[in-house]
């Protein structure tokens, strides 16, 4: 027997939480699966057939959004209609909900008894609490990456499990590669590495990297034996070298461009373990900080839209899933009006020398670990046996 299955993710995140569910629904389907929809090179590398490429739909912010709203209506039906046309097993929604809780919601209508999953639950505990009563109209199922989910959803009559944070199983930097990653900067022990991670999407980078540069400017001129790494994401690292441009210090540009895939990888994860701190963009990224121990200073703005939409709407006091897993606020957040590099870089100089907030980070980081299902069966494994048990 064959199993089809219409997945679609829309950004790295996605296509790295789609990659790890497709190869554990091979390892415990017991049965031959064809994987159709949209998501990027780690999906297709497991035998995902794409629709179209899965960068068109990585927008970000509100502004974006509208910007780009025709093209994304356009995709929405040609995605509908592969899924009628291909009429698979189940539908598979991962994040981006709004692309693909629209394209749930057309399939629903058309097709009202193929099971439909929805991985990644919205952040409902934190803003837009009717978003999980709408989803509902078009979603059965949910994957929830944090163990506070499941009960909102649960609430508006859908099925969730809490499958866990791939993060907190991945593989990290051993101490020979992040000694080896600093002495080939020409770093001693006693050099600040600071690592910069101004954001994946081309909008956050624009946005960001001005920001970022000066609030590293008084922590340069402070510690002038400090080294600055920022690893790039493939699709903005064109832009990141531009926007390097004025940067204080000795930076070094962690470019993926000319590198497979598991060389980028072992480059990046080498880089987040060598780091003594981290400024970085609000995101899933932070996860990746806690996973490698790495204390961290939080900054995001957007542009002034989507700023006053989101603080109109927000229901939480920190937007960092370390601080929120923890029920610490152990990570400084510079957010919005707030995301000034005065404030940045004083946060950042405050946290290379105070030995008593790294260890409040690294307790809050082992705890958001252990809670994300670190020791545990890998999410992958787990998402796969609640999709077969929901279709």
């Amino acid at each position: 027997m064959t199993l089809t299955l219409f997945l679609i993710a829309g950004e790295p995140s996605g296509d790295k939480l789609g990659a790890a569910l497709m190869a554990g629904l091979k390892a415990v389907s017991g049965e031959d699966i064809v994987f159709h929809g949209i998501g990027g090179p780690l999906m297709q590398a497991e035998g995902l057939t794409p629709l179209f490429p899965m960068e068109e739909l990585s927008v970000m912010g509100l502004a974006a959004i509208l910007a780009n709203y025709r093209r994304l209506l356009g995709r929405v039906e040609d995605a509908a209609r592969a899924v009628q046309d291909i009429s698979p097993d189940a539908l598979i929604t991962i994040d981006i909900p709004e692309y693909s809780l629209r394209v749930a919601g057309k399939v629903k209508a058309a097709m009202p008894h193929l099971p439909t999953v929805h991985y990644v639950a919205p952040t409902v505990w934190a803003w837009r609490a009717r978003r999980a009563r709408k989803m509902a109209k078009s979603i059965d199922h949910v994957l929830a990456l944090f163990p506070f989910e499941p009960p909102y959803m649960q609430a508006e009559g859908m099925g969730c499990d809490f499958v866990g944070h791939p993060i907190a199983t991945e593989p990290q930097a051993g101490e020979a590669d992040r000694a080896a990653f600093r002495a080939g900067l020409g770093l001693t022990p006693d050099h600040p590495l600071i690592l910069a991670l101004p954001g994946s999407r081309r909008g956050e980078v624009e946005k960001l990297m001005p920001i970022f540069g000066e609030a590293l400017r008084p922590v340069i001129a402070a510690r002038p034996d400090a080294a600055i790494v920022l690893p790039a994401a493939p699709a903005v690292a064109a832009l990141v070298a531009d926007k390097l441009a004025g940067w204080p210090g000795q930076v070094h540009l962690l470019d993926p461009r000319g590198k497979n895939h598991n060389e980028a990888l072992a480059e990046k994860r080498a880089a987040f373990g060598a780091a003594d701190v981290a400024l970085a963009a609000s995101g899933t990224v932070s996860q990746e900080l806690a996973a490698a121990e790495t204390p961290m200073v939080i900054a995001y703005d957007t542009n002034w839209l989507s700023r006053a939409v989101i603080a109109s709407m927000l229901k939480v006091d920190t937007v960092t899933l370390v601080n929120l897993v923890s029920d610490t606020r152990a990570v400084p957040e510079f957010i919005g009006d707030n995301c000034r590099p005065d404030r940045i870089g004083r946060a950042l100089l405050s946290l290379i020398g105070d030995g008593d907030a790294r260890l409040a980070q690294l307790d809050a980081m082992a705890v958001t670990m252990m809670r994300l299902g670190r020791g545990g069966e890998a999410p992958g494994l787990r998402a796969a046996r609640s999709v077969l048990a929901a279709i």
